[in-house]
């Protein structure tokens, strides 16, 4: 217990480091001059490095370098047809993407060493934390009066509350994320998603009827609002075991309720962890996060990562509006250049696949700390 605590307080600051860190962003980067002479060569070879594996597995995309040395443009080929319209304004999504290698190397190596599961302790450990934090995980919190009556915050939070972290990091060995794509019907990932250790699932994924393309094995299974006020039709999902539920919005009364009642003996957790800007907002990110945070090494599945797409669609409903299939593409491909995952799909569907220059882990040790150096 006395270890299992220490690495809490180790995952509680570096938590709020990666947040920090992502918050100071990019007003401390410049043209390289002010960097010794160390940090630069470190940054200069990742940036190398990055784009060449990027032109070697991104399907087309090419990395250009930006305005400075932390910075690259991904670009995607003239002759790409974008179809997602941003709801707001009608445009079309872009061909081009500005993404902060510094800020994501560092971020993400602090995701790898944080607990992603909201606990009792971390909720403690901030200044404040109950009056400035806890009643943000609880649906309709704002009318908690900032948790002044601790004990009916409390008595919310209780159920999907634990002392302490249940999973550390790299506690799993090899973990598969398993995205909702129609993609997944094009290829037969089952009895390689099997293999896996740990098996990361989304919302209502079903696995009935669909083994041979996604498998059979979940071990967790990331909730966005909807699907978690339909906890109970979610726990029902996978037969041959308990998955572990993984909210990361709120508590709401009527999840509480139904953990209760029905009950629901799956553990349910609410999740915590850094924020990623406009990178990629949606459950499929987080479920990444979360891996990262608890696996040794990262697959991805089903996610729309290939060129020529039509549609957003789900292999188990109908076609839909969905998430911008470029930018995500672009954001993943800069996390499989980083060393962080590893990309399965239809054009990518060798399971020996290796991903060509990417950085050795002394190099990222290096751009990493020169990269945290830039964004003190």
């Amino acid at each position: 217990m006395k270890l299992l605590h220490s690495i809490f307080c180790v995952s509680v600051a570096s938590g709020l480091a990666a947040i920090f860190i992502y918050a100071v962003g990019v007003s401390n980067l410049g043209d390289g001059t002010n960097h010794s002479p160390e940090d630069l060569r470190a940054l200069l070879s990742l940036r190398s490095h990055f784009q060449k594996c990027v032109s070697a597995n991104g399907l087309g995309l090419r990395a250009d370098r930006g305005q400075d040395v932390c910075m690259i443009v991904m670009e995607f080929p003239r002759d790409t047809v974008p179809k997602w319209k941003d709801p707001t304004t009608g445009k079309l999504e872009g061909l081009s993407y500005d993404l902060n290698l510094c800020e994501a190397i560092a971020t993400w190596e602090q995701v790898r060493n944080s607990t992603c599961i909201l606990t009792r302790e971390f909720i403690d450990a901030l200044p404040n934390g109950w009056e400035d934090y806890a009643w943000r995980r609880i649906n309709k919190g704002v009318l908690l009066n900032n948790c002044k009556n601790r004990t009916l915050c409390m008595e919310k939070l209780s159920l999907v509350l634990p002392n302490r972290p249940p999973y550390v990091p790299r506690q799993f060995d090899r973990c598969a994320v398993i995205g909702n794509s129609g993609d997944l019907l094009k290829t037969k990932f089952g009895q390689e998603i099997d293999s896996y250790d740990a098996v990361i699932r989304e919302n209502g994924a079903p696995i009935e009827n669909f083994t041979e393309y996604v498998g059979t094995k979940s071990t967790f299974r990331l909730l966005n609002r909807g699907s978690a006020k339909a906890l109970d039709k979610v726990a029902e999902l996978y037969d041959k075991g308990k998955e572990v539920l993984i909210v990361k919005t709120t508590i709401h009364d009527i999840m509480n309720k139904m953990i209760r009642e029905i009950p629901i003996s799956n553990p349910v957790y609410l999740m915590v962890g850094a924020s990623f800007g406009s990178a990629a907002k949606g459950t499929g990110l987080k479920a990444l996060e979360f891996a990262l945070s608890t696996c040794e090494t990262v697959d991805m599945y089903g996610f729309t990562v290939d060129p020529g797409y039509k549609e957003w669609t789900r292999y188990f409903s109908e076609s839909r509006k969905g998430h911008t299939p470029l930018q995500g593409r672009a954001y993943y491909q800069m996390m499989e250049c980083l060393g962080l995952i590893r990309i399965h799909s239809p054009m990518r569907s060798d399971p020996n696949r290796i991903v060509k220059w990417l950085p050795s882990r002394s190099l990222v040790t290096a751009a990493r700390i020169a990269s945290e150096k830039l964004l003190r």
